[in-house]
Formats: C-alpha cells, sequence, structure tokens
C-alpha cells in the first residue's frame, strides 16, 4: 500500500509538469493505455485465463470509478498544490472504511474510527474552509476521494474470487477504450520531452494500480485506509523539491494531526497482530 502510494505520488509530478502543455484527456489515455500494454504483455502467457472474470458488472463498475476518481483528481493538480490536493484526498479513508462497512461487512473499531477522524480534521486545518486560502478547485480532489473509494471497495469484492491481473487488466482496457473515443478531439503531438514524460506517467500509474489491487486483495479496507496518508509526506517532498512549493503553518500541523493518527492505527494493528 505505502509503494502502491509513493507511485502515486511520481505519476502526480509529471502530470503537474505536463498540466501546462498538454490536455487532462491526452493525458489520461496514457495513463490508461500504458497500464493496458504493460499488462498485457506481463500476462500473455495465461492472457486467456486472465480475462476470464466472474464479476464482469463489478469490472465495468470498479474501472468507471478509477478513471473518473482519476479524471478529478488531476484536473485537481492543475490549479493545486501537490500536498493540498493530497491532504483533500484524505478524505477518501472516511468513504472507504464506512463503505467496507456498509457493503463488505467489514468491522471497525472505536480506534480505527478515532483515527479517520482525526485524519479529517487534519485535512480541514489544511483546506482552511470559508477563509481566502479556499478554492473552488479543491473540491475536484474530493471528488476524486468519493470514486476512489468506491473502486477500492468494488477491487476488494472482485478480489475475492479472481486474479489481481484481471483487475488489472479491466481497469487499463475498459478506460482506454473510452478515451480512444474522446483523445482524437484533444490530441497534440508531444515533444520529446513531453512523450517521456507521458510514458512516465504510464509506468508509475501501472506501477501503483499494481501495488493497490495487490493490497486491497490481501488486507481489509478499512485497515489499509491509514497508510493512504503517507502521500502527505511524499507530496510535500515533492512540491518542495521540484516546484520549490514550501508548506505554511497550518499545513504543517494539519499533516502532524493525519500522519499521528495514521501510525496511531499501524500500532494498534500490530499489537493485535
Amino acid at each position: 500500500m505505502v509503494m502502491a502510494v509513493f507511485c502515486f505520488s511520481a505519476m502526480e509530478v509529471f502530470v503537474k509538469l505536463l498540466s501546462a502543455r498538454v490536455d487532462t484527456v491526452q493525458i489520461l489515455w496514457f495513463r490508461n493505455a500504458g497500464q493496458l500494454a504493460l499488462v498485457t504483455a506481463i500476462a500473455a502467457p495465461r492472457l486467456r485465463q486472465v480475462i476470464q472474470t466472474r464479476h464482469p458488472r463489478v469490472q465495468v463498475l470498479r474501472s468507471v470509478f478509477v478513471l473518473l476518481a482519476t479524471a478529478s483528481f488531476f484536473v485537481g493538480y492543475q490549479k493545486n498544490s501537490l500536498i493540498e490536493s493530497n491532504a483533500i484526498a484524505q478524505t477518501a479513508p472516511i468513504f472507504l472504511t464506512l463503505g467496507a462497512v456498509l457493503f463488505l461487512g467489514e468491522r471497525i473499531g472505536w480506534h480505527r474510527a478515532t483515527s479517520v477522524g482525526a485524519g479529517l480534521v487534519g485535512a480541514l486545518i489544511i483546506l482552511r474552509p470559508g477563509t481566502d486560502g479556499f478554492s473552488a478547485w479543491l473540491l475536484f480532489p474530493m471528488l476524486g476521494a468519493l470514486f476512489y473509494s468506491g473502486y477500492a471497495l468494488a477491487t476488494r469484492f472482485v478480489g475475492r474470487d479472481e486474479d489481481v491481473w484481471t483487475s488489472l487488466f479491466y481497469t487499463g482496457l475498459i478506460a482506454t477504450l473510452v478515451l480512444s473515443v474522446l483523445v482524437p478531439f484533444y490530441w497534440q503531438t508531444p515533444t520529446g520531452l513531453d512523450l517521456v514524460m507521458l510514458l512516465c506517467v504510464g509506468a508509475f500509474g501501472s506501477a501503483a494500480q499494481l501495488c493497490l489491487t495487490t493490497a486491497f486483495v490481501h488486507a481489509e479496507a478499512s485497515a489499509l485506509a491509514p497508510l493512504s496518508y503517507t502521500s502527505l509526506i511524499f507530496s510535500a517532498v515533492w512540491g518542495i523539491v521540484i516546484f520549490d512549493h514550501y508548506p505554511d503553518a497550518p499545513v504543517y500541523l494539519g499533516a502532524l494531526v493525519i500522519a499521528a493518527a495514521g501510525l496511531y492505527v499501524w500500532h494498534r494493528e500490530r499489537q493485535q497482530a
């Protein structure tokens, strides 16, 4: 899960660098086409087995969820700093934990409930609603968090019966098909450097998707949720190193609250194990 978050954060850097020169639809196409090509190449010896699914409707649903989540996040990265976008995205564990209880029958104790509540408080400290620092563009990462939680729950459901590679294949296939219809209207021939960065978006996104799907297959969704808070650390470092963006005091305070909440649940899980 932590490796998935790191790969996603690296992908976000390239998305933000590209956003001023390449349309979002084209970036999304490279992101998903890259995943489809990679998964197909790796799974080629047993592709017939991989494409067989017991839950075709759920596979379509989860693929739509992840496409909408990715699109929402990509729009947010264009207008917001990485740390701001990731702070708002931390509402995902709240939706995810509640959804796991309602739809998957997983249990949640008061320790986990307190942790996700503290994570929300930390995100609100960074968001600062009602002040001049608030922007309507910050609603896009929150929308992405909602779609992401739906994708994660659907992944957990199909993961009980199906191969990780089956889920990865259909995620890339359906998104690529949808975007292939749209991308001709937004296509711009990329330069050499832009092409390299677009390929990096596809590579890091594919690696992240593999790690994320594997995590949700082998662990409870509500247990994994707090680990997504590590994205705040990665995005803060990338923001400083790549974009020369230094978070202010509320961002540091909010990030500290969120990280403390995640570490607390991690400690509790270790004790119980």
